[in-house]
């Protein structure tokens, strides 16, 4: 298991519009549609990487405290389903439902919309405003397997309150660390 960083998007950046397959509804899910009234968290994951199984929980409960604040959450797989067969969309669908996801799970076939994102690993997280302007991008928190520190999302938490509360961010963007994303050839 590789260990590979963020790449850090710039701040600012105006999030790329996409529409994909939401794997829990088999609807096609757009951003500009689905984007919250406060702000929107999009999320690369995927269901094999031990590092998003640290922290499925942990945004489930992210999620829920934040969604009534008006703030959607949308998580994107884009792995290579020929390669890595246990993201395939319909294992994409059944592992939503044993984790509760309260957000659509949207199957990135083509993997533009992670390269749209210079996406590099799950878990990899971007907070946009009410505009779709980025004001955070990296990790969830200081947690990692076997590492024990509680999942705790502060890190995005506290982007989230920021935002919420109008006030500036004044804390160091950490890059996430996961599994790199599984490139077709």
């Amino acid at each position: 298991m590789a260990l590979t960083p963020s790449n850090m998007l710039s701040l600012g950046t105006k999030a790329p519009d996409f529409s994909l397959l939401d794997t829990i509804s088999n609807a096609t899910v757009s951003l500009r549609q689905h984007s919250g009234t406060n702000g929107t968290i999009i999320m690369f994951i995927c269901n094999h990487c031990p590092f998003v199984k640290h922290v499925n929980q942990g945004i489930v409960k992210l999620a829920n405290d934040y969604m009534s604040k008006g703030i959607q959450f949308i998580a994107i797989s884009s792995n290579d389903i020929e390669n890595y067969p246990e993201d395939a969309p319909h294992l994409m669908k059944e592992n939503a439902a044993q984790e509760g996801f309260p957000f659509p799970y949207l199957y990135d076939e083509t993997q533009q919309v992670a390269k749209a994102y210079d996406a590099a690993c799950t878990p990899d997280f971007y907070l946009f405003d009410e505009d779709l302007l980025l004001i955070y991008r990296g990790q969830l928190d200081d947690s990692r397997p076997n590492n024990g520190i509680p999942v705790t999302g502060n890190s995005i938490r506290y982007a989230l309150d920021m935002l919420l509360s109008g006030r500036q961010m004044s804390r160091i963007q950490k890059p996430s660390i996961g599994c790199n994303i599984k490139w077709k050839n």
